[in-house]
């Protein structure tokens, strides 16, 4: 598990390139029959995934959490984006498809993660908080995840954001979960920018072939900087930072949020002209 320490926005202004990007961006998602994790000091937040390959992969609790099994205190989302694969909660099984998240609360002892196919495997991706209470485990389809048009092509921005783990569809402590699809010709996510004191975001990018790319800013919106994003790689955004994105083309991400609360449209939005 990769440990990252919080930084303030005046020290990130001092940041290079390199810099910028050991701090904020989560290179290794995805590696064959194992699970990738990264524990970032924003609200306690463990992003990563794992791709099980001809084993179950278990979910283990490490030193980092000083616990005895990992969701002890924790709140588990998982979201699918590759092949059909299967998530065992204390044996019971659940079957999560491409496209398809699953909840699991706290105090579950044993999180296995199974692969259907060897040669096109699941790919779970997670997002871990703290979690104060139990809610219960519980599977979304993309149909249940409140899907959303939003945007128009003259602003390059026309996407479909699905909430998979929001109130109105899954009780959760504070773990937010969604996924934001661009159609093609759009590329940009999230402009006009906000930021919002209360809550930090993950912001997880896929969907992108070939050398695609994108640029995700971040940074006081009086002060941006940019991190360069490939295929299935993150950003941490702390809570200071705004969060958008622009691609070579277009893209897919998913978003997870932890904090102060659960309201998505608790906003504090940028306007243009403030934007440097």
């Amino acid at each position: 598990m990769d440990i990252r320490e919080p930084v303030h926005s005046d020290y990130a202004k001092t940041f290079d390139t390199t810099q910028l990007r050991e701090h904020f961006l989560i290179e290794s998602i995805f590696t064959d029959g194992q699970i990738n994790l990264t524990y970032s000091h924003v609200d306690r937040v463990i992003a990563g995934g794992c791709m099980p390959g001809t084993e179950p992969v278990t979910l283990e609790a490490g030193k980092e959490i000083g616990a005895d099994f990992f969701l002890e205190r924790r709140e588990l989302g998982a979201i699918n984006i590759g092949g059909d694969g299967i998530i065992i909660v204390d044996g019971m099984e659940y079957a999560v498809a491409s496209r398809e998240a699953l909840y699991v609360g706290k105090g579950a002892k044993e999180v296995r993660f199974v692969s259907l196919d060897k040669d096109q495997p699941a790919k779970f991706y997670l997002n871990s908080t703290p979690a104060h209470t139990t809610f219960p485990t519980k599977k979304i389809t993309q149909e249940m995840a409140s899907p959303q048009p939003m945007g128009d092509a003259e602003n390059c921005n026309r996407r479909t954001i699905y909430k998979y783990l929001v109130p109105d569809v899954v009780e959760t402590c504070q773990l937010l979960m969604g996924m934001t699809m661009l159609e093609p010709g759009s590329i940009w996510n999230t402009m006009p920018c906000h930021t919002h004191d209360r809550r930090m975001e993950v912001y997880f990018y896929f969907d992108m072939k070939d050398d695609n790319i994108v640029f995700h800013m971040m940074g006081k919106p009086e002060e941006t900087r940019h991190l360069v994003v490939r295929n299935e790689q993150a950003v941490i955004s702390p809570s200071w930072s705004l969060h958008s994105g622009v691609g070579s083309s277009n893209y897919t991400f998913i978003w997870g949020m932890a904090g102060e609360n659960q309201t998505f449209s608790d906003m504090d939005f940028v306007p243009m002209s403030d934007i440097k």
